[in-house]
C-alpha cells in the first residue's frame, strides 16, 4: 500500500503519485495523435486538485445521462461483469461506407465525423470504407461488385448494421440491404436517432418526432400480402372471394395516412409553443434588452463558452448534439450594459433538411438576435468546412445579415503555428478557451462594441424618493454624469427613444 503524504494526509504520497503518472503515460500511448493533447490537459487538470472551481457548474444532466445502475434480482448472467462491460456487450456493431468524387481528405474527415455520430448514437464502429466514383450508383449506392465486397466484410467482422455517409433513397437502401444481408441506414437516420435520445423538453421531443416522421414517410416498405387490406375478383382467381373485399385501402396507405395525421398534430403542437417564446421575447424587447446568440458546429464548445461567461451550468459533454433545447441566460458587458445570450443547437455537414425545418422555431433565437457569436473548434482538422456549413444554415434561417463574431474555441489545444493558419482563415477572429478562460474578456469587449448603444441624450432631475429610476438608468443605459443637490439626483445619460419618452417627467 502506498504511503500517504505526511504533510497532508488527504494528498497522495510520492509512490501513489508516481503510479498515477505511469497510468497517464499508458493512456496517452494508446490515444490517437490528435487526442493526446486533450487527454494530457485533462490529466494535468485532475492532478492540480479537486478544489478548483469547475467553470461548467454542476453537471447533473451529464451524470444522469451517463449513469447505468443494475437492479438487484434481475440479473441472469452467471458471472458478474462491470457496468462498462455490461454496456459494451450490447453495443451495435457497424461498418461505415461512403462514396466521394472530390478530395480524399474531405471524404475521410466526413467518414470520421460519421464514426463520431455513430458512437454518440451508441454503436461500435468496426471499419470504414470509401469508394471514389463520379456519382453514387442509383441502384446500390456503391455498385453491384462493391456491394458484394461490402457483404463479405460485414460477414467477416460480424457487423449488425451498415451506415452510408449520405442520404440513401428508399430503393438504394433496399437494394443494398438485400445484398449485405444486414440492416442499412444512412447519415440522416443516425442524426435523427441522436436527436431522439437527447431531446428532453416537450418542444424538443415534438420537433424530433416531426423530423423522424418526415424522414420515414417516403421510406415505408410493404411486406407482401401481409400488408394488404383489400381483395377482389373470383375465388379461383387472385382474389379471396366473397367477404374479403375491404374498403380498398392497403396497409401501407393506412400507415401513410396515420403519419400525415400525426405530423399535422405535431405541427399544431409546435405552433402552440410559439406564444410562450414570443411572450418572453416581448418582455425582453419591452425592457430593451439586446440579445446575443451562440451558434456553431456541433461539439465546438458552445455550451462550455456560455457556462464560462454566465455560470449557467448548462450540460457539457464531449459528444455530438449534447444540446438540443435553446438556453437563454443574462450577462453584462464590461461597461455594465445588460444583454441576453442564448445557446442553440449545433450544426453538422449534410444536416438533414427535415431537422432545419423542424427546429426552425428554436433557431428563431439566432434570427432575432443583435449579434451572433460563431464558435469554431480550433483543434478540428478542417475548421474551414465547419465555418462554411454553419454559415449556410444561418443563411437558411435568415440570419446572414446579423453582425458575427468568429471565436476559435479550444485555443489551448493548438500551437502557435496553427494559430497563424487560423488567423489567415479569419483575420478578425477571437481566440478563446472555455476551459482556461483565455479570450473571454476580449469576446465580451467585442460584444459590447457590436451591441446597439442608446442614441438619445437626456438631462434628468430625479427626486431622492425615486431611487428605482436611478438604479434602472445605471442597469440598462449609459450614465455620463451624476451629481446630487437639494432637489434630487441630476443625471446626464444616453437612453433609447422609447425610454426618453417614459422619462419625460424627470427632464431637468
Amino acid at each position: 500500500m502506498a504511503a500517504p503524504n505526511e504533510a497532508d494526509p488527504t494528498q497522495p504520497g510520492p509512490a501513489e503519485a508516481e503510479g498515477h503518472g505511469r497510468a497517464t503515460e499508458r493512456i496517452l500511448a494508446w490515444a490517437a495523435p490528435g487526442e493526446r493533447e486533450l487527454l494530457a490537459a485533462r490529466a494535468q487538470a485532475l492532478q492540480e486538485g479537486d478544489d478548483a472551481v469547475d467553470p461548467d457548474g454542476d453537471q447533473l444532466d451529464r451524470d444522469e445521462r451517463a449513469a447505468l445502475r443494475r437492479v438487484d434480482g434481475l440479473r441472469t448472467e452467471l458471472e458478474d461483469v462491470t457496468e462498462v462491460e455490461y454496456r459494451q456487450l450490447r453495443l451495435e456493431n457497424v461498418v461505415l461506407v461512403g462514396v466521394y468524387s472530390g478530395s480524399a481528405e474531405d471524404a475521410e474527415n466526413s467518414l470520421r465525423e460519421l464514426a463520431a455520430l455513430a458512437e454518440t448514437a451508441g454503436a461500435l464502429v468496426l471499419d470504414g470504407m470509401l469508394q471514389r466514383r463520379p456519382n453514387p450508383d442509383p441502384a446500390t449506392y456503391v455498385g453491384r461488385g462493391k456491394a458484394e465486397e461490402l457483404a463479405a466484410i460485414v460477414k467477416e467482422l460480424g457487423a449488425d448494421t451498415v451506415i452510408a455517409d449520405s442520404e440513401l433513397s428508399p430503393s438504394q437502401r433496399r437494394a443494398l440491404e438485400d445484398r449485405v444481408k444486414v440492416k442499412v441506414i444512412d447519415r440522416t437516420a443516425v442524426i435523427l436517432d441522436i436527436f431522439s435520445q437527447h431531446a428532453k423538453s416537450r418542444e424538443g421531443k415534438a420537433q424530433v418526432e416531426l423530423a423522424q416522421l418526415e424522414y420515414l414517410l417516403p421510406r415505408l416498405r410493404g411486406w407482401g400480402e401481409s400488408m394488404s387490406r383489400q381483395a377482389g375478383g373470383q375465388v379461383g382467381g387472385q382474389g379471396a372471394g366473397m367477404g374479403s373485399r375491404g374498403p380498398g385501402e392497403t396497409k401501407i396507405e393506412l400507415d401513410r395516412r396515420r403519419i400525415h395525421s400525426r405530423m399535422a398534430r405535431l405541427r399544431k403542437q409546435i405552433k402552440g409553443f410559439a406564444p410562450a417564446r414570443q411572450a418572453k421575447r416581448a418582455n425582453r424587447d419591452r425592457f430593451e434588452v439586446p440579445g446575443v446568440a451562440i451558434a456553431g458546429y456541433t461539439n465546438a464548445g458552445k455550451s462550455s463558452l456560455l457556462n464560462r461567461i454566465t455560470g449557467a451550468g448548462v450540460l457539457v459533454e464531449n459528444a455530438l448534439f449534447a444540446t438540443l433545447d435553446a438556453t437563454v441566460r443574462r450577462a453584462r458587458t464590461p461597461d455594465g450594459r445588460e444583454f441576453t445570450i442564448a445557446d442553440t443547437v449545433g450544426f453538422v455537414r449534410n444536416l438533414p433538411h427535415q431537422l432545419v425545418e423542424a427546429f426552425r422555431s428554436t433557431l428563431e433565437e439566432v434570427a432575432e438576435s443583435e449579434v451572433i457569436v460563431h464558435v469554431v473548434d480550433a483543434s478540428h482538422p478542417d475548421p474551414a468546412s465547419q465555418i462554411a456549413t454553419v454559415r449556410d444554415v444561418l443563411g437558411e434561417t435568415g440570419a446572414r445579415s446579423i453582425p458575427e463574431i468568429v471565436v476559435f474555441n479550444k485555443a489551448d489545444l493548438v500551437t502557435a503555428d496553427e494559430r497563424l493558419v487560423l488567423r489567415g482563415l479569419q483575420p478578425d477572429a477571437v481566440f478563446a478557451s472555455a476551459r482556461t478562460g483565455e479570450g473571454v474578456d476580449e469576446l465580451l469587449a467585442r460584444i459590447a462594441e457590436l451591441l446597439p448603444r442608446p442614441q438619445v441624450a437626456v438631462s434628468l432631475l430625479v427626486p431622492y424618493d425615486r431611487g428605482d429610476v436611478v438604479a434602472d438608468l445605471h442597469e440598462r443605459f449609459e450614465v455620463l454624469r451624476e451629481t446630487h443637490d437639494e432637489a434630487g439626483t441630476r443625471i446626464d445619460a444616453m437612453v433609447t427613444e422609447a425610454a426618453a419618452g417614459q422619462l419625460a417627467e424627470f427632464r431637468a
